[in-house]
């Protein structure tokens, strides 16, 4: 397997991060000097997926320290409280982001006593934010490539891959770990209109790791996976309530159910931190509504008539009784969600 690109990168005073919204006809380092610039990276889809969120954002509160220069520990703390819904509240499915903000900045205050500590507190909680993420994709990836080796055609749906976290990924972790064990992989990789996450991303990072992709449209997915192509699917998460509802990329739900009907297992891969252990069902989740020129255009070309309407929904909600189990650094859990939940919420420090 090839050395993948790094998609995100701390260097010192700025962040450095593909710009996946160019993927894959470029690939393109932008620089994150400012609040502003990170609210419109994370707005954009430039940089995207829940833990990569998470991780991103944390760093993005030291971006913004830095931009107004504080002159006090009060002002530096206004700022930072500032930046709690500025960032934090930048994309709203996404549980990741928030938690990670609010968690580095209580760390940083308590541990701050001066401008330079508080600095030096944020960049260390940000790291651990990163270094925990990416420990849980190496453990998510173990245990799914053990639920996996026996798959040879894996289905998956939008990007859970190094793209969309800190470490090897979410849903595409298990397959880092095949292809590194040399077992026979091949992914069918979802199109995931209407901004294409999978043809673009998923295929990009797979291939520029050496794997197996076949980028499939997403009207053909079913038909694919009921006529017996597909031995097991895998996707992500970007919030799952306590009983196992999780929302994920939209059109996960078709790929949920043409999977029940083969008779094939469905995983969610996600670390602890994508639970919202608050949450009691996915109908509480907030799913964000995206601009229409999304669905009307396609790399600045327009593809519906002028004057029609465009519903673009960015996440759907899986009910719980459709996922075979959800893979995370905690374990694998599995039906009852409710109760595997609540002890996964023990295990990470929850009371």
């Amino acid at each position: 397997m090839k050395r993948p690109t790094p998609p995100i990168e701390w260097a010192g005073d700025h962040i450095r991060i593909i710009d996946q919204t160019l993927l894959p006809a470029e690939v393109k380092f932008i620089e994150i000097r400012s609040a502003s610039q990170a609210v419109d990276a994370i707005q954009r889809l430039a940089i995207r997926g829940a833990p990569a969120l998470g991780a991103f954002g944390s760093l993005a509160l030291v971006v913004a320290l830095d931009e107004i220069e504080p002159e006090s520990l009060s002002q530096a703390r206004t700022r930072l409280e500032e930046c709690r819904t500025l960032i934090g509240d930048a994309r709203p499915t996404a549980i990741n982001l928030r938690w990670a903000v609010d968690r580095v900045i209580d760390q940083a205050t308590k541990d701050g006593s001066d401008l330079t500590s508080l600095r030096s507190a944020l960049i260390r909680e940000a790291q651990a934010v990163a270094d925990e993420d990416k420990a849980a994709c190496d453990e998510i990836g173990r245990l799914g490539h053990e639920l996996l080796r026996d798959a040879n055609v894996i289905g998956t749906h939008c990007n859970a891959g190094r793209l969309a976290t800190a470490g090897s990924g979410t849903a595409l972790a298990p397959m880092y770990a095949k292809a590194q064990a040399g077992e026979p992989l091949r992914v069918l990789a979802s199109e995931t209109r209407p901004l294409l996450q999978g043809a673009r991303l998923t295929a990009w990072e797979l291939d520029d790791a050496g794997i197996d992709v076949t980028v499939v449209p997403d009207g053909a997915m079913a038909s694919t996976v009921l006529s017996g192509q597909v031995d097991a699917y895998i996707v992500g998460a970007d919030r799952i309530a306590a009983n196992g509802d999780a929302a994920n990329k939209i059109g996960t739900v078709g790929h949920a159910l043409a999977a029940r009907e083969a008779g094939i297992p469905f995983y969610v891969a996600a670390p602890t931190s994508t639970i919202d252990f608050k949450l009691a069902s996915g109908e509480q989740i907030e799913i964000e509504q995206r601009d229409a020129v999304e669905v009307h255009e396609i790399q600045g070309s327009r593809l519906t008539p002028q004057g029609v309407d465009a519903f673009n929904p960015a996440f759907d909600v899986t009910p719980h009784h459709l996922i075979t189990a959800i893979i995370t650094e905690a374990g694998v859990l599995r039906p009852p969600f409710r109760d595997s939940i609540a002890e996964a919420f023990k295990q990470v420090g929850g009371s």
